[in-house]
């Protein structure tokens, strides 16, 4: 166990136990005073914590029963009418500073929140990756004018965003993107295709990532801009995969004519902004628990006689609580710049044993065409979707190592 600072109260930090439970105490000095005042430190969820999470879970289930419940719910789970009541409640941009229209609130409190909402399979793609992403990029790096035209409708959970990265021949290695963005006086004009967009369908913008400048490292002269979908130009192609999924896209741009002000941030100097973008991305709660609940379903069926099964569950709970720790330390900007890499490794590896797990147990139930199918299937997606893992491995090798290449 290990203490934290906190963003909050001065005289707080937070704690972050062998369990994985996070919680605030009261800071203590150092010497004999500190052994005085250690022997009364609770490793455990505040009261207010432990409200939030009842909170979330009983709003969760509500959802579920009038939505309906998906696997990967952050991602595979659409609807706008829900991310209304979550933005009603506060639950979108909850985290972000007063100033901008956010709540200002802890980041362990949005970490309480995705848990249970994603565990119960509640749809909150539609907000997802505005509130883990566009938003915080937009504060940090965009002007008064994009905050003001762009934040509410986040915070509203009005407008859905997707992220134009990926590339046919740009997956993981974004440095290699090729997507333009040429000058054309006052806009700019767009060609190229991007793969996997989640929600391109059905999105409002596109945070797109794409080339300004072919001078120079391939690193460089890559921008971040705001492009509307219901721009001229834009080509959508629904990607079907094998569990009837239809939020990954091909998208295509073709002479699009963006507004110059929609440039995010400095022109040829995103990759950057991109890479923080990432950390967001890479080291959340989503990445830890989407197949949580095929989890307890076949934890609930597995024969616990058999000391073999009772060693497999031990270590994907244990290995559960690590990835909790871990995935807590990014939400607290504890971890080592780039250590989000580690953390979607472990992460989204531990996805993959339990859905090896609950295929084991359930056996020929497992090949049934139901939800726990879908979740099997989808499984394999797990370490490749944000990066694969042999690209973050040579990241945390390189970046917060410093191996050679």
């Amino acid at each position: 166990m290990y203490t934290v600072p906190s963003t909050g109260h001065p005289l707080k930090s937070h704690v972050v136990g062998g369990d994985g439970s996070i919680a605030s105490v009261a800071a203590v000095p150092f010497g004999a005073a500190a052994r005085r005042t250690l022997g009364a430190m609770e490793f455990d969820w505040t009261p207010e914590q432990r409200a939030l999470r009842a909170e979330a879970a009983e709003v969760a289930r509500d959802a579920v029963a009038r939505f309906g419940r998906s696997n990967d719910s952050w991602i595979n789970g659409f609807s706008k009418e829900f991310a209304a009541e979550l933005a009603g409640r506060g639950w979108i941009g909850l985290t972000w500073p007063a100033e901008f229209g956010g709540g200002g609130r802890p980041p362990i409190d949005r970490l309480i929140i995705g848990e249970e909402l994603i565990v119960a399979g509640a749809p909150i793609a539609a907000m997802w990756f505005a509130d883990r992403q566009m938003g915080p990029s937009l504060i940090k790096y965009g002007r008064p004018d994009q905050q003001d035209a762009f934040l509410p409708g986040i915070l509203s959970g009005e407008t859905t965003w997707c992220i134009g990265m990926s590339e046919p021949n740009a997956g993981s290695d974004l440095a290699s993107l090729a997507t333009t963005a040429d000058d054309g006086g006052d806009h700019w004009v767009i060609n190229g295709q991007k793969i996997w967009t989640s929600f391109g369908e059905v999105a409002d913008y596109c945070y797109l990532i794409c080339r300004t400048a072919k001078d120079g490292p391939p690193h460089r002269g890559i921008s971040e801009i705001i492009v509307p979908m219901t721009a001229p130009g834009i080509e959508v192609r629904p990607i079907k995969d094998m569990t009837t999924n239809r939020h990954f896209c091909e998208v295509f741009f073709t002479d699009v004519r963006v507004p110059k002000e929609n440039l995010v941030g400095v022109e040829g100097n995103a990759f950057k902004q991109t890479m923080a973008q990432l950390e967001h991305e890479r080291g959340g709660i989503d990445r830890l628990v989407s197949n949580q609940a095929l989890f307890e379903l076949a934890r609930a069926r597995a024969d616990t006689t058999d000391p073999l099964v009772r060693d497999e569950i031990a270590a994907i709970h244990s290995t559960y609580v690590i990835g909790r720790v871990l995935v807590a330390r990014e939400v607290l900007r504890q971890a080592p710049a780039g250590f989000s890499a580690a953390t979607k490794c472990l992460c989204t590896e531990h996805e993959q044993r339990v859905s090896e797990f609950v295929f084991r147990t359930l056996g020929p139930a497992a090949t049934l065409w139901d939800e726990v199918t879908r979740g099997l299937c989808y499984a394999p997606g797990y370490t490749i979707m944000g990066g694969t893992s042999n690209v973050m491995r040579n990241i945390l090798a390189e970046r917060v190592l410093g191996l050679p290449r």
